[in-house]
């Protein structure tokens, strides 16, 4: 494949400046390979995500980078392995921004190539430094990345500040009730989950049993704030209103939105209009509200004329999990339905359903639509995206595949590191390898192989899709190319 440099050259000359499409990436939370009707599932029907996946490329061997959520996310936006970064672990709500200042992120990237840029939704890759102070500026965040605008959760649904941070303002909040957080001790006189039961409506399982907040308790302890306090059933519809207020306010030039859901995460509390429509518990529910918002936000597009001038892509930051903090009838409620779509593992594992989601890319009229065997990764839209709009990719791991994006090539990537920290695996071609690593193979709190194990694990996806025969020991050329080529990769 040529270099970074030479494609971008090359896109220059084919693409006029005049005609960089717009970008939009639409990114799940939790959702699994099997939880879309397009990748297999007959009992939880997404028609809005088909429409994306009937009329672009249905990736059917996509990434993310990591089974959990903000290395994934990290990875997505800087083009970098999150094992790179000893930070990049799933954050508490009080974190620090993730990112180093100065260096290239995908909407910088695209800033610099004349686009505006945005970020609606869950952001869960920390804020401001070490003695941030959520009744000031809340800085540095997303605008010191390479947004123009953001609107997102301040951590998680599930993490206290149970509030939306606007740029660098928390919304909603009024000076005579300001925000106190903590994730060491509680706060004289406030309720939690674990003293307090009463008070919910919605109960723990393991965890999550520290502030309670909308009847539901929290990861943390928060006073003060009330003014600011967002609530789960309205959460979809104000990332919903966001965004297309968003591509309403930058219909007349080139934009990128990053519109990330926060759907099937927990707490899942999906708005009345949807609960008890899937038949499967709250978690279904909240995929038929993310489908339905999805909807929503395609038929604005056409509404406005953009949809022919506007790539958009939807992926999912790692694999399922059932029950995840919360006694919602997740498990109790599943009947036939089989998030993960047929892959082992799920989220927190290095097994294939941890990392391996659904991934789908449309730009009507431009993009053929079809499906693709490609191995293709969430990490490679900087490098991608910048040899399509004349720019030049400074990010580290992020590989121009912008052919296979666009339908023209079947070649994607060669090898891709899946994992974080010192865990990982690695796929290449067919084939998944998983080194020995130390740690149970049961998380017992959520029910999921971890794919850790004390022997070299060696697998054909295309042969054995379940990973159920380990071909490490009567493999062993195979073995040791991809050992070498893991090493190589890191490096």
């Amino acid at each position: 494949m040529a270099s970074c440099k030479t494609e971008a050259k090359k896109q220059t000359e084919e693409t006029p400046t005049v005609s960089k499409p717009n970008i939009v990436v639409i990114y799940a939370d939790d959702l699994g390979f099997g939880d879309v009707s397009s990748y297999g599932s007959t009992e939880l029907l997404t028609p809005n995500l088909d429409r994306i996946a009937n009329e672009g490329i249905r990736f059917t061997n996509g990434y993310a980078t990591s089974p959990t959520c903000t290395p994934s996310r990290y990875s997505l936006l800087s083009g970098t392995y999150p094992f790179r970064s000893k930070r990049a672990q799933i954050l508490p709500g009080n974190a620090p921004l993730l990112f180093e200042l100065g260096k290239q992120t995908l909407p910088s990237m695209l800033k610099g190539a004349g686009y505006t840029t945005g970020v609606v939704g869950k952001w869960h890759l920390g804020l401001g430094d070490a003695n941030l102070d959520w009744n000031g500026k809340v800085a540095p965040g997303p605008l010191e990345i390479g947004f123009d605008h953001a609107y997102i959760m301040a951590s998680t649904n599930d993490r206290v500040p149970s509030v939306y941070v606007e740029n660098h303002k928390v919304v909603g909040l009024t000076p005579d009730d300001p925000i106190q957080v903590s994730y060491k001790k509680n706060f004289e006189g406030e309720p939690t989950g674990k003293e307090n039961p009463e008070l919910l409506k919605m109960h723990p399982s393991h965890g999550h049993n520290m502030s309670i907040h909308n009847g539901i308790s929290r990861i943390g302890y928060m006073k003060g704030g009330k003014s600011a306090l967002f609530i789960d059933e309205d959460m979809s519809d104000d990332f919903l209103r966001e965004s297309i207020k968003y591509i309403n306010d930058n219909k007349d030039r080139p934009f990128f939105l990053f519109y990330a859901l926060h759907q099937p995460h927990v707490p899942r509390v999906p708005h009345p209009r949807f609960a008890g429509k899937s038949g499967l518990g709250p978690r279904g529910d909240v995929i038929l509200e993310a489908d339905w918002a999805i909807g929503q936000f395609l038929d604005e597009l056409d509404k406005l004329g953009l949809s022919e001038n506007t790539i958009v892509v939807f992926s999912s930051d790692n694999g399922p999990v059932l029950d995840d903090g919360y006694h919602d009838d997740a498990v109790t409620k599943i009947g036939n339905h089989t998030p993960s779509g047929g892959l082992r593992g799920g989220k927190y594992s290095l097994f294939d359903a941890g990392t391996h989601v659904p991934f789908m890319i449309r730009w009507k009229g431009t993009i053929k639509p079809g499906v693709s065997d490609a191995l293709v990764s969430q990490m490679d839209f900087t490098a991608s995206f910048a040899a399509l709009t004349g720019q030049e990719n400074k990010t580290p791991d992020s590989k121009n595949v912008i052919d296979v994006f666009l339908g023209k090539s079947d070649i994607g990537r060669k090898g891709l590191i899946l994992g974080q920290g010192g865990i990982t695996a690695y796929r290449e071609g067919d084939w998944v390898l998983i080194p020995p690593h130390k740690g149970a193979k049961i998380n017992k709190s959520v029910n999921i192989e971890t794919g850790k194990d004390t022997i070299y694990q060696l697998y054909n996806l295309k042969e054995d899709r379940p990973q159920r025969h380990n071909l490490a020991q009567s493999e062993p050329e195979k073995l040791e190319t991809l050992k070498k080529a893991l090493e190589e990769e890191r490096q």
